[in-house]
């Protein structure tokens, strides 16, 4: 991870969070779908981590993060929980940091 720019460490660090507090409370809960969820986001930051595509991957993280944010209020409908506030959190740095990787790089 040391080869990667600070940036590109923070999103991975962000990726690695988020997937986490999804795959503890999927497990703890008996919910599959965000057990799915977490593990799409540490498969995401294994490609990357292992230089495929990345800024493609940047690229779909951004929707596959934006989403998980209205499902959450969807599906908890106020029953939100510490853990959940802190991942959304998270997963609103992520987008930005996500958006200024993408979009915020010049061009070569």
């Amino acid at each position: 991870m040391s080869s990667l720019a600070t940036l590109e460490q923070g999103i991975v660090v962000l990726v690695v969070i988020t997937a986490f507090t999804h795959i503890y409370p999927g497990v703890v809960e008996g919910a599959p779908p965000l057990v799915l969820a977490g593990l799409g986001f540490l498969g995401g930051a294994a490609l990357y981590l292992r230089g495929v595509r990345r800024r493609e991957l940047a690229l779909a993280a951004i929707p596959y993060t934006a989403v998980q944010i209205p499902m959450w209020l969807f599906i908890k409908a106020g029953n939100y929980t510490l853990v959940g506030y802190v991942d959304k959190a998270v997963q609103v740095v992520l987008i930005g940091a996500l958006l200024v990787f993408v979009f915020g790089r010049s061009r070569d």
